[in-house]
């Protein structure tokens, strides 16, 4: 997940969604990301990335168009979010910090 963020943040953007939703590729162990997984993040560069959903490719193709719409609205919420916001959101457990290598992903 952090390099798909990684990858993101330098503008690799596997699939450019709309309304703040991208989709990135995340490779499977021992393979790589074109026949891994897909993962869909709310994703705002230099500010902030939620991992909302993850499928392996040989699963499905693609969102439903009512998927895709439910994305756009969940992505306007949480990137609306000020740091009290996050705070608020952390601590009732509706999101959750991942840590890369002890590290915060920063530009």
């Amino acid at each position: 997940m952090c390099e798909a963020v990684r990858r993101a943040r330098d503008g690799l953007i596997d699939a450019d969604l709309g309304g703040g939703v991208i989709k990135q590729r995340i490779p499977r162990k021992g393979g790589g990301r074109s026949g891994g997984f897909r993962t869909i993040v709310l994703f705002r560069r230099g500010e902030l990335a939620f991992f909302v959903y993850g499928f392996a490719k040989s699963d499905r193709e693609n969102l439903r168009r009512d998927e895709l719409a439910t994305y756009r609205l969940l992505a306007d919420e949480y990137l609306a979010l000020d740091g009290t916001g996050l705070a608020a959101a952390q601590a009732t457990g509706a999101i959750i910090e991942v840590e890369c290598n002890d590290q915060a992903i920063q530009e």
